[in-house]
């Protein structure tokens, strides 16, 4: 065993997907600067190219939150988050910066209001005791475009998500 797979077997992880099929996020933190962060996700593998960048790698079908902000003399310049589910290799996806090779988007804000408000509703479904990387699909992408209407998005409940389980359970 070589590679990735010897690093998955001494790390004891199992080896979800082949190293080309992993999606990789560069995350990036220069204090006051760019700071790049995930808010939630299940990564398989980490590195550390140096004290200011770390790649994570996320298996096909994982969903995970990428938080990106910037700033100059003059303040902020950028805030985002995306949700996006990791992709396969061939499977169609949207280019995201940082994000190798891109993912399934299924939700995205920009500006610090919406950024903040989101990270508020993630906390909100964290509180009821469930990981925000096993919501369902659907439900990020009803909140983008609830919030992109300017409206109030519905809340994810512990019966929205046994739904989601059980017809999740029926169709695998």
């Amino acid at each position: 065993m070589t590679g990735l797979a010897a690093e998955f077997a001494r790390a004891g992880r199992a080896l979800h997907a082949p190293p080309e099929d992993l999606t990789q996020v560069e995350l990036i933190w220069i204090e006051k600067q760019i700071e790049h962060w995930i808010r939630f996700g299940r990564e398989v593998r980490e590195q550390v190219p140096d004290r200011r960048r770390r790649i994570l790698f996320f298996p096909p079908g994982t969903a995970f939150a990428l938080v990106r902000w910037a700033a100059n003399e003059h303040g902020t310049v950028l805030s985002r988050l995306d949700i996006l589910r990791a992709v396969g290799s061939g499977e169609p996806c949207q280019t995201i910066p940082t994000v190798t090779p891109g993912g399934d988007i299924l939700l995205r804000v920009d500006g610090w209001p919406k950024v903040e408000r989101m990270l508020q509703l993630i906390d909100a479904i964290e509180a009821i005791g469930i990981d925000p990387v096993d919501v369902a699909p659907d439900h990020w992408r009803h909140v983008h475009n609830r919030l992109t209407a300017g409206e109030t998005p519905r809340a994810y409940t512990m019966q929205r998500h046994r739904a989601f389980l059980m017809a999740r359970s029926v169709s695998a």
